[in-house]
């Protein structure tokens, strides 16, 4: 894979800096969520810490916009299914993707559960069997009712099932008009935010994310022309007003912000205004978008080793616990750097053969 540095004049800038600011709120949560650093850093900055415990959760709905938007670029970006091979590779690819760092980053959290269950017994797990770590590999857990080895795993399964849903839908319609599969789209999506959106028990299954997915889908197939677009536009619109209105959710009105600011940016940067022009700073940005996903497998391991020195010194200093918290998201985000490098890189590289049709209708 190129460097992000010498490709920055050519990459979706303005979707970068979403997924770096979507990662670092993600990172920022789970440090204020776990740990004796995050308990003592609370007794200094209350609020501060309660606001990154309940909001900065919702950051992964920025996630889940940005993969239905790229997603539907990759698979269908004229509006009809136009990938290259077939649907079970174009899945199989996917999950190869996810899988191999994902694992790598679980292995690490076991390696660092082991190192610290003296000091914190309650963020490890009490066993881990063969089933677990297959399950684990499968991105099965959550349907499995598999306990999670690593912060994040149910979302990394939600991805792979959110792509397999929307490669079905976009593969069902290929034969009808070219309209068919955004109007697909849009009735899965509303369904999502009226209806399973609404039961936290289907919170392991793509059907209840699919309306942030599909609205990111749809935000790239609203961008392609005028034909139509402001008629699409209000009525996802009016269906994504109603759901709120039905029942508000604080991460549903995150996800419509979320898509559109995303048209905003896309617009902008199809008329040759992207966010930032070429430099060193367009550089640092499509390089913390490019490790997002690394920096998301990535930081837990480096929490745990940090609290457990914290808690192994036995120290209750609000100072020194900020300073332990500063300390793991910088190393997190160093760490990011080679898992990037060294994992990440390597298996989106990869491919597995599979015998089917060169093409598809």
């Amino acid at each position: 894979m190129n460097s992000p540095t010498t490709n920055s004049r050519h990459r979706l800038l303005h979707v970068d800096a979403l997924k770096a600011l979507a990662a670092q709120a993600i990172v920022l949560h789970h440090l204020a969520a776990y740990g004796p650093v995050a308990e003592t850093v609370q007794s200094l900055w209350p609020a501060l810490i309660d606001v990154l415990y309940d909001y900065g959760r919702m950051a992964v709905q920025v996630f889940l916009v940005l993969g239905g938007f790229l997603s539907a670029r990759a698979l269908a970006p004229d509006g009809g299914f136009a990938a290259s091979g077939a649907p079970l590779a174009l899945l199989l690819r996917r999950w190869l993707r996810l899988t191999m760092p994902f694992m790598a980053a679980v292995g690490l959290t076991l390696l660092c559960s082991a190192l610290v269950a003296r000091w914190l017994p309650e963020l490890v797990p009490e066993s881990v069997s063969l089933g677990q770590l297959l399950a684990h590999a499968l991105l099965l857990q959550g349907v499995l009712g598999h306990e999670a080895l690593t912060v994040g795993a149910w979302y990394v399964a939600a991805d792979l099932q959110l792509f397999a849903l929307l490669l079905a839908l976009l593969w069902a319609s290929r034969r009808g008009p070219r309209a068919l599969a955004p109007l697909l789209v849009l009735a899965l999506a509303a369904a999502s935010l009226w209806c399973f959106n609404l039961d936290s028990g289907l919170d392991n299954y793509a059907i209840y994310f699919f309306g942030a997915y599909g609205l990111g889908a749809l935000v790239h197939w609203l961008n392609l022309g005028t034909r139509r677009r402001w008629g699409w536009a209000l009525l996802i619109m009016v269906l994504v007003l109603g759901a709120l209105l039905y029942e508000f959710r604080g991460r549903i009105l995150l996800a419509a912000l979320t898509a559109l600011a995303l048209t905003w940016l896309q617009r902008r940067h199809q008329a040759g205004r992207a966010l930032l022009a070429p430099g060193r700073l367009a550089d640092l940005v499509a390089q913390a978008g490019t490790h997002s996903y690394a920096l998301f497998l990535v930081h837990f391991p480096i929490c745990l080793l940090v609290n457990a020195l914290f808690e192994r010194k036995d120290v209750d200093s609000a100072p020194l616990a900020v300073a332990a918290m500063a300390a793991a998201w910088a190393l997190s985000n160093l760490a990011s750097l080679p898992f990037y490098r060294w994992i990440e890189a390597p298996a989106g590289r990869l491919r597995l053969s599979v015998t089917s049709p060169r093409t598809v209708g």
